[in-house]
């Protein structure tokens, strides 16, 4: 039996709850509404991270290679390229995207508040970003241009202009679980292993890592607030840089002898 199903709410489900009480009784502490913060006397369940496996430099290529000519393929495409958060890749305006200087800025996420597609604010200041994009990831930005302005053109009257970059086919917001649905798929079709969304984000990260980017610079453009969530959450995907700095530190010991 494990701890969600004895206590009812997983670790994870625990821990801000934790946080927030813990909080709350700070501030009791300190205006001597209490004599001491019994939530720090708690210590917080474990949660035990489940191992990424996020796309290879050789299967991202594959993968965008294989979706390039579907519906959603820029969306797959982009999310690789840029490392944002779905919500913040459905809230993608056009005005969002600089052409000329092959950028987008965060400005929005796309949330479900009791059903109905929303536009939030990003949380953090971290969060609300302008993000450098690839050649192949602006060319794939201008193909899905192009095929929206194709869709909007024979839907008609029937199209509903919200101004996003990744739509359904009638204009309107997308649903995630027909892009989950879609994605999953096209894995299958592909020959990867079957994997979530936002596990490109994890993707992402990885590539830029593996590409010798530095952590701060990382956390500036995956949305970060601070450089430890950084690396708690990503230093684990490239074994490959350890071997590297390994190999490194044995050349320089060789020297030395």
């Amino acid at each position: 039996m494990n701890e969600k199903t004895k206590a009812g709410l997983s670790p994870r489900s625990v821990q801000p709850m934790r946080a927030t009480l813990r909080r709350a009784l700070g501030y009791a502490v300190k205006w001597s509404l209490v004599s001491r913060n019994v939530a720090a006397l708690v210590d917080p369940p474990r949660t035990f991270r489940k191992p990424v496996q996020p796309l290879t430099t050789e299967q991202a290529r594959h993968f965008i290679e294989a979706t390039k000519d579907d519906r959603f393929g820029p969306l797959f495409h982009v999310a690789i390229a840029s490392g944002l958060r779905q919500g913040e890749l459905f809230g993608l305006h056009w005005e969002d995207v600089d052409f000329a200087a092959s950028t987008i800025t965060v400005r929005y996420a796309l949330q479900r508040i009791e059903g109905t597609p929303t536009l939030v604010e990003p949380q953090t200041d971290k969060s609300r970003r302008m993000v450098a994009l690839t050649v192949s990831a602006v060319a794939a930005l201008r193909m899905q241009k192009d095929r929206q302005a194709f869709e909007r053109q024979v839907k008609g009257e029937s199209w509903r202009a919200w101004s996003l970059v990744f739509t359904s086919s009638i204009g309107t917001p997308i649903e995630p679980s027909n892009v989950t649905h879609r994605f999953q798929k096209l894995l299958a079709d592909a020959g990867l292993h079957r994997q979530r969304f936002h596990t490109l984000r994890h993707c992402a990260a990885s590539l830029l890592l593996a590409g010798g980017v530095a952590p701060r610079t990382i956390m500036g453009i995956i949305g970060h607030s601070q450089i430890s969530l950084t690396m708690n959450t990503y230093a684990h995907l490239s074994p490959a840089l350890e071997r590297e700095a390994t190999d490194r530190l044995e050349a320089l010991l060789a020297a030395s002898s």
